[in-house]
């Protein structure tokens, strides 16, 4: 006879047969989820593809033009607007003050300079190349350089002064931004006096130019050179052309002026610096 203990030990034993015997339930099929998900993302996408299709193919409208009645109040209110007087004197007062301090300014710096470079106003006058040429038909028009030698520069300008030549610079010392020392060039070469400085100097009436242009048309590639001009070459190049009048000849050398007269007339214009020679050879 069985005791409970080995009864209840025999039941245990069969029940865990049992469960181990029983199948495990089959998982759940996961394919209906996804198809129903991926079928409400593609309705998504084609919606969205469709909005976009839509509003790229909107033509653009434009606003529409006012009716009567906004246009009527749009110009009555700038009937209505009244002009201010005070407004307008402040303006003009403003545009005045403006022109008289541009004036004062214009005159303090000019002054400055002449005083920096020991000028009065007919000597910066006479720098800024005022005086004309003399005589008429053709001009002797000297090319130099500001890295000449100052006594070489000199030296033609006392021989130029005489035939009422022009010395001619491509361009400024210090760029063409640089005024001043260009000017200050200018005053150390038409000194008659080299030893003289202040405002009392003596200047040499010869014109002193700064023209890129009539250099390209000459097509100058070294100086000291010689042409004879016709007309005004001292014109600004900036109200020139291209085709102005220019010499036809080029003399190159350190000669002096009268060397390099007479070899243009060599080259075939004896006509061209006759009047140059004569008045040099007069003095």
């Amino acid at each position: 006879m069985r005791t409970p203990a080995r009864w209840a030990s025999s039941v245990l034993l069969l029940a865990g047969s049992a469960a181990a015997q029983v199948p495990p339930a089959p998982p759940q099929d996961a394919r209906p989820r996804v198809s129903d998900e991926g079928a409400a993302a593609m309705e998504r996408l084609r919606a969205a593809t469709a909005r976009r299709t839509a509003e790229a193919g909107r033509t653009p409208t434009l606003p529409s033009a006012p009716d009567a009645a906004s246009q009527r109040r749009a110009i009555d209110a700038m009937r209505r607007r009244q002009a201010s007087p005070r407004m307008d004197d402040r303006a003009r007062a403003g545009l005045t003050k403006g022109r008289e301090a541009l004036v004062s300014q214009r005159d303090a710096m000019a002054k400055r300079l002449g005083q920096a470079l020991g000028l009065d106003a007919p000597d910066m006058a006479a720098v800024a190349g005022v005086v004309a040429p003399g005589g008429t038909g053709w001009v002797p028009v000297l090319f130099v350089s500001s890295s000449m030698p100052v006594t070489m520069l000199r030296t033609y300008a006392g021989q130029l002064e005489r035939v009422g030549g022009v010395l001619a610079f491509r361009g400024m010392p210090g760029g063409m931004t640089r005024v001043a020392p260009m000017a200050k060039l200018s005053a150390e070469i038409l000194r008659r006096d080299a030893g003289c400085s202040g405002p009392s100097c003596a200047m040499r009436a010869v014109q002193v130019i700064v023209d890129p242009l009539v250099f390209r048309q000459h097509g100058i590639a070294r100086v000291p050179a010689l042409a004879m001009i016709p007309g005004d070459p001292t014109r600004p190049y900036c109200e020139r052309e291209e085709g102005s009048p220019r010499g036809t000849h080029v003399v190159y050398g350190d000669a002096t002026l009268s060397g390099l007269l007479d070899e243009y007339a060599r080259l075939g214009g004896t006509q061209e610096v006759r009047d140059a020679r004569r008045r040099l050879e007069s003095r």
